[in-house]
C-alpha cells in the first residue's frame, strides 16, 4: 500500500477478539463454566468487550479496566479470507501484572493461558505455580514471547502443563528443530511436556502426540471466509473435546478441527463457533504407534 494515498475498502466489520476471550467463547458454548482474566481500556470498546462476554454467558467479574491506555485493537486487513496483514496496537492488556489476577478467587478445574506479549508474558511462570498448588489443570497455547522465556522457567511450566497447542513455527521454536522433522520435534516435546502435545500445520491439518501415540488428521476442503481466530477455536476445541470424553484424543481432534473450521466460515473470531450438541462433520484421524513411526 503506497503512503500518501487513499484506497477503498469493500466491507469494514467491527468484532471483538483475542486469545483469551476467543477461546472462553468455545468453552462457554460447550456449556462450561466459563470466566476471562484479563484488562480493558477505560472506554467505549473496553465496555464493548464485557458486553459481548456477558451475551455469550462468560464471567467477566476479573476484567479490570484500566485509564492509562485504550482497549487493545487490531485492523485486520483481509484479501478474500485468504491473506491477511494485521495492525496491532498493544493497549491496555500491556498493563496487567500479576498484582491483577485475583488468585485467592480462582476456583477451577482448567486454566487456559493464551498467547501473552510483551512484558505480560512473565504471567506465565505465576499462573503455572498456582495451578501446582492447587492441582488445576492447564491447557497452554504459548506466543513466541513465552517460548523466549528463560530455558528452566519454560521447561518447569511445560512440565506442569496438561495439553500444549503449538503451530508449526512455534514448535520449531521451541525445539530448535526444523518444522519439517516432525518425528524429531515430537520426541524432544514429549521427554519435557508429560501431557498431550499438539502441533497444528493450517491447511495441512494437525499432528496430537500423547507421549505414545501419534495422531494425524486432515481438514476437510470448505469454504474460507475469515481465518481469524481459527488457531483459538482449534485449541478450545481440543480442550473441550478431552474434558467431554474423558481424555479421548481422537475425538477431541475431531471436535478441534470441527470448531476450527466452523469457525471458518464466518467473519470474526466467535460468531462460527459450534454450539454444545451441534452436530459436526468428523474427520479421519490416523493413529501410529510413536515406535512405528
Amino acid at each position: 500500500m503506497p503512503l500518501g494515498s487513499k484506497i477503498d475498502v469493500d466491507d469494514v466489520y467491527f468484532f471483538t477478539g483475542g486469545g483469551g476471550t476467543n477461546t472462553a467463547a468455545t468453552f462457554a458454548n460447550q456449556g462450561f463454566h466459563t470466566a476471562f482474566c484479563g484488562m480493558v481500556g477505560q472506554d467505549s470498546a473496553g465496555q464493548e468487550v464485557i458486553n459481548e462476554l456477558e451475551k455469550i454467558g462468560i464471567d467477566h467479574n476479573f476484567v479490570l479496566k484500566n485509564d492509562k491506555k485504550l482497549t487493545n485493537h487490531s485492523v485486520v486487513l483481509s484479501s478474500d479470507g485468504k491473506e491477511r496483514t494485521i495492525l496491532v496496537y498493544r493497549g491496555a492488556s500491556s498493563e496487567f501484572t500479576e498484582n491483577d489476577i485475583p488468585f485467592e478467587k480462582l476456583e477451577t478445574k482448567w486454566i487456559y493461558i493464551a498467547p501473552l506479549s510483551g512484558e505480560v508474558h512473565r504471567l506465565t511462570e505465576s499462573l503455572i505455580e498456582f495451578a501446582l498448588k492447587t492441582n488445576t489443570k492447564v491447557a497452554m497455547n504459548p506466543g513466541n514471547s513465552q517460548l523466549s522465556l528463560p530455558k528452566g522457567i519454560l521447561e518447569r511450566a511445560i512440565k506442569k502443563t496438561d495439553i500444549l497447542i503449538l503451530n508449526q513455527e512455534e514448535a520449531s521454536l521451541l525445539t530448535k528443530i526444523p518444522y519439517s522433522k516432525e518425528a524429531d520435534i515430537f520426541k524432544k516435546i514429549d521427554d519435557i511436556c508429560p501431557g498431550i502435545a499438539i502441533m497444528t500445520k493450517g491447511t495441512k491439518g494437525v499432528v496430537v502426540s500423547d507421549g505414545n501415540y501419534l495422531y494425524k488428521a486432515k481438514p476437510e476442503k470448505s469454504k474460507v471466509i475469515d481465518k481469524t481466530g481459527a488457531g483459538d477455536a482449534f485449541g478450545s476445541g481440543f480442550v473441550s473435546g478431552v474434558i467431554q470424553s474423558n481424555g479421548n484424543i481422537e475425538y477431541a481432534t475431531q471436535m478441534a478441527m470441527a470448531n476450527a473450521s466452523s469457525c471458518l466460515t464466518q467473519w470474526g473470531a466467535k460468531n462460527g463457533l459450534l454450539k454444545k450438541g451441534e452436530m459436526w462433520q468428523k474427520v479421519n484421524v490416523k493413529k501410529i504407534k510413536l515406535t512405528d513411526k
